[in-house]
């Protein structure tokens, strides 16, 4: 019996006949899947030839010249932000180098054939002769030592053995150092590959012995070429404004696009269209026409409409911090278009941007364009780093919409000046002060009155500043000091100086004087010490100066006009072009000037902007 049962063993399982145990057909054998791993598109669509690489031109191009006449470096440093492309060129340098054709025969290519064991092997990372390492998680000179050593031994297989070194910026300093005599001097059968997001942490002593290639950022236009090609490989239907969002996205890396366009496919149904609004909603960006709306709102002064926007794109799960940014990045494209009308016409925008941003050109000054990037950009930094992002981003649309309501500071002026200002009050004295005075408006400075013409100066140590003055050319900085703020001038008659020094003074300040006039002058002169009062030091004559200033600054017309337009303005500083270091006017007969004091600028005096104008909210 128990053989009976061991040769039943050995036989086949019999094929089920007729029905089944309860009168249906017998089951079939579930089929055997293969299943394949799926590869994400930043990996599929990775280039192979230097015909697929976009954005990339004017490197290939130098490539191809270079293989063609047999130039090629033993050494390069490929630069450049993350995604586009280093690693990806790297890897088809090394398969040019190194591609022998389908018939075995081939030399050195650009177009590598992608069939032969090299290729074949480079594409699949598992040649022996390319050694492809991540300095930085390998950044130590024992790993550099092993590349030196494995140097001197020619290739296994292929022609050239090639040595990639990705994100080489992570070296150690004394890894770098071992690295210099090898790379300036390697075997004919050597190549070195660099590849680096910071090209500033690369010695200079490295980089001289490269040769350098800047992979520049792909455009959102050429990116978005791209996407729809890839997608249409994919068969997948996306909306172009999807695919103009992804690129922007991407911010020139077409490794971060192609992840980001991986995303959007998986969240969307197989049969349906991949919208822009989807797309928005994955970003956590906001809807870009709700962008213009907001912008529109906010420069045309109104609030309500503002956060009636933002309240929606709050309860789409938008970042309101993001939306700030969108606002910042809009007014720079509006500012384009206003200041080089041709791409109001170029295919290179967006029409959104086009027609709605051309209007924006057309309608809003460009002080109100700048002043709204300089809010903007303050408020985005705010909101970074306050404990609510939504309450922060409100705040500041709130300031950006009053603020629209004022006029720029050179506009009111204009206006004022063209009307006339009357304050009711008799125009201010004239000071000796006198001068330019500069006005601060909520933080921005306006010139409301342009300074005088300097006076050219006198003769030199007309009075007891040029001799202070002097001290200063001559780089008697500690000597210079004492005169400004410790020394009181009792008379001044040349060749005789009498001072009376205060208490900090030093005991030799009169014969380090008396030895400099020397030198400069060539005469001898007499520093005679006295107990008389004498004259304020030169540093409290300068701020009794600057204070009388600032009085009548305050006084004047066009500034009590500009105070009133701008509640919360404040003199902020006023200018004399007249005064010296010391911030006073020199003496009339010495410099010429006027012995009653300067006359402020007529009120129909031209507004100039100064370069120091800003605008602080």
């Amino acid at each position: 019996m128990s053989g009976l049962f061991e040769d039943d063993e050995k036989l086949p399982a019999p094929e089920p006949e007729g029905l089944g145990l309860f009168g249906d057909a017998p089951s079939a054998p579930p089929p055997v899947v293969q299943s394949t791993p799926y590869r994400v598109l930043a990996r599929k669509y990775r280039p192979v030839t230097f015909a697929d690489m976009i954005g990339q031109e004017t490197m290939v191009r130098t490539l191809r010249n270079a293989f063609a006449v047999g130039r090629v470096a033993h050494a390069f440093m490929l630069t450049g932000v993350r995604g586009v492309g280093k690693t990806t060129t790297a890897r088809i340098i090394a398969r040019a180098l190194n591609c022998i054709g389908p018939d075995d025969q081939g030399g050195p290519t650009v177009d590598a054939c992608g069939v032969c064991h090299n290729c074949t092997a480079i594409l699949a990372d598992r040649h022996p002769d390319v050694v492809e390492m991540d300095a930085a998680s390998n950044n130590g000179i024992d790993e550099i030592r092993e590349i030196i050593d494995s140097v001197r031994f020619r290739p296994m297989q292929a022609r050239t053995k090639v040595f990639i070194l990705d994100e080489v910026h992570m070296l150690s300093r004394p890894a770098f150092n071992a690295l210099l005599k090898t790379l300036e001097e390697p075997p004919p059968h050597v190549k070195f590959i660099f590849a680096t997001t910071e090209i500033r942490k690369v010695p200079v002593t490295v980089l001289s012995r490269c040769q350098r290639f800047d992979l520049r950022r792909i455009s959102a236009a050429e990116l978005a070429a791209h996407f729809a090609r890839i997608a249409g490989q994919e068969g997948v239907r996306v909306e172009p404004e999807a695919l103009m969002l992804i690129a922007r996205a991407a911010d020139g890396s077409a490794r971060d696009g192609l992840s980001l366009l991986d995303q959007a496919i998986a969240q969307t149904e197989p049969d349906q269209m991949i919208a822009a609004t989807d797309v928005a909603d994955m970003l956590g960006l906001s809807d870009r026409a709700a962008v213009f709306d907001l912008f529109e709102a906010a420069m045309a002064g109104r609030p309500a409409d503002a956060l009636a926007i933002t309240d929606r794109a709050h309860e789409r799960g938008a970042d309101l911090g993001v939306m700030l940014a969108d606002m910042l990045e809009l007014i720079h494209t509006v500012t384009r278009l206003k200041t080089v009308p041709a791409l109001r016409t170029s295919s290179d925008l967006p029409e959104a941007e086009r027609i709605r941003g051309t209007a924006f050109a057309e309608r809003i000054s460009m002080a109100n364009l700048g002043r709204a990037w300089q809010m903007l950009l303050k408020g985005i930094a705010e909101v970074e780093a306050a404990p609510d992002r939504r309450a922060a981003a409100e705040m500041v649309l709130i300031r950006l919409c009053y603020v629209a309501e004022l006029p720029p500071p050179g506009d009111l002026v204009r206006r004022l000046t063209e009307q006339g200002v009357t304050t009711g009050s008799a125009p201010p004295p004239p000071s000796p002060s006198g001068g330019g005075v500069r006005a601060v408006a909520n933080g921005a400075p306006a010139r409301a009155i342009a300074a005088p013409e300097p006076v050219p100066a006198g003769p030199r140590l007309a009075g007891f500043r040029d001799v202070a003055a002097l001290a200063a050319d001559r780089r008697e900085a500690l000597l210079h000091g004492y005169l400004v703020h410790s020394v009181h001038l009792v008379r001044f008659a040349p060749p005789v100086i009498e001072l009376r020094p205060q208490a900090d003074a030093p005991r030799d300040l009169a014969s380090r004087l008396a030895a400099l006039l020397l030198d400069a002058t060539g005469a001898r002169w007499t520093i005679a010490l006295s107990t008389a009062p004498g004259e304020p030091t030169l540093a409290e004559q300068g701020v009794a100066a600057d204070g009388a200033r600032r009085v009548v600054a305050a006084a004047h017309p066009l500034v009590l006009a500009i105070m009133v337009a701008f509640p919360g303005a404040r003199i902020e500083s006023v200018h004399d072009a007249r005064s010296d270091a010391y911030g006073l006017i020199a003496d009339a007969p010495t410099l010429g000037g006027d012995p009653e004091g300067p006359e402020f600028a007529p009120l129909d005096a031209d507004y100039a902007d100064g370069p120091s104008d800003h605008l602080e909210d």
